[in-house]
C-alpha cells in the first residue's frame, strides 16, 4: 500500500474534499480529492481483498491527511458497471461514511471517469472502446472519442454478446480485460484511478448528489438493458 499525492502550492484552506472510492474491478483505490493541485490516494491490486482493503485505505488516508468524516464535502464512489461484489463494496463504504457524517453520495459512472482519464493521455480525436468481461458469452461495451481535453461518446453503454464484440471493437484500442477476447494486449490504464473518479465527481458530479442513501446501488446494467444480436 503506497500513497500518491500533490500537497500543492495553492491555498485550499477554505476547499472542502471529496473522498473517492473505486472498487469496479481488481484495484481497490481510495482517494481524498480537495484540488488538482491538493489530493492524496492509495490504492491495492489484489482479489477478493476490497472488503478488508477500503477501510484500511480509508483510514490510511484520514490519518495521513488529519481529515475528518465530518470535514468532507461528498463521497463519489464508482458505480458501475463492473464487478458485482467489488460495486457492492464500496456502495456499503459510502453509505456507511455518508450516512455516519450526513454527507451526500456522488455515484460516478465508471467507463466516463475511465474516458475522462484517458482524455488526458490519448491524442484528440482518437477512438477507443471500454470494455470488461461480464460472464463468458458477454461483454459490458462502450465507444468514446477525445474531444480537447474530454470525451464524448461514440457509442452508448451496453451489453453485447462476444461476437458482436468482435466486430464492434476491430481496429480500435481497448481499455479492460475483454482486449484478452480479441487477443489484444490489455491496456492501461484498464480502470479508472480513484483520482478520476474524485475529478469526474467535482466536474461534472454535483447534479448527482444524494442524501437519499436507500435508493444509491450501482449500475450493474445486466437487470436493465436488452441484449443486442448480431445482423
Amino acid at each position: 500500500m503506497g500513497l500518491k499525492g500533490n500537497s500543492g502550492l495553492k491555498n485550499t484552506a477554505d476547499t472542502k474534499p471529496i473522498l473517492a472510492f473505486e472498487t469496479s474491478e481488481n484495484i481497490c483505490g481510495v482517494c481524498i480529492y480537495f484540488s488538482d493541485d491538493k489530493y492524496f490516494s492509495s490504492s491495492v491490486n489484489l482479489k477478493h481483498a476490497h472488503s478488508e482493503k477500503i477501510f484500511e485505505l480509508t483510514d490510511f488516508l484520514f490519518k495521513t491527511t488529519r481529515i475528518k468524516p465530518a470535514d468532507l464535502d461528498a463521497i463519489a464512489v464508482s458505480e458501475g458497471p463492473g464487478s458485482f461484489t467489488g460495486l457492492r463494496i464500496g456502495f456499503s463504504a459510502a453509505k456507511g461514511i455518508a450516512y455516519g457524517a450526513q454527507l451526500p453520495i456522488i455515484p460516478v459512472p465508471t467507463y466516463e471517469a475511465l474516458a475522462f482519464q484517458l482524455a488526458s493521455i490519448l491524442k484528440d480525436g482518437d477512438e477507443f472502446i471500454i470494455s470488461n468481461k461480464l460472464n463468458k458469452e458477454e461483454v459490458f461495451f462502450s465507444r468514446f472519442q477525445i474531444r480537447g481535453n474530454n470525451y464524448i461518446f461514440a457509442e452508448d453503454l451496453t451489453i453485447l454478446r462476444k461476437e458482436l464484440f468482435l466486430q464492434k471493437s476491430r481496429g480500435l484500442k481497448i481499455f479492460g480485460n475483454s482486449a484478452e477476447i480479441s487477443g489484444s494486449q490489455i491496456l492501461y490504464p484498464s480502470v479508472p484511478d480513484s483520482l478520476f473518479i474524485a475529478r469526474w465527481a467535482m466536474k461534472f458530479g454535483y447534479s448527482r448528489k444524494t442524501f437519499n442513501y436507500d435508493f444509491s446501488e450501482p449500475n450493474y446494467l445486466k437487470d436493465f438493458i436488452v441484449k443486442e444480436n448480431i445482423k
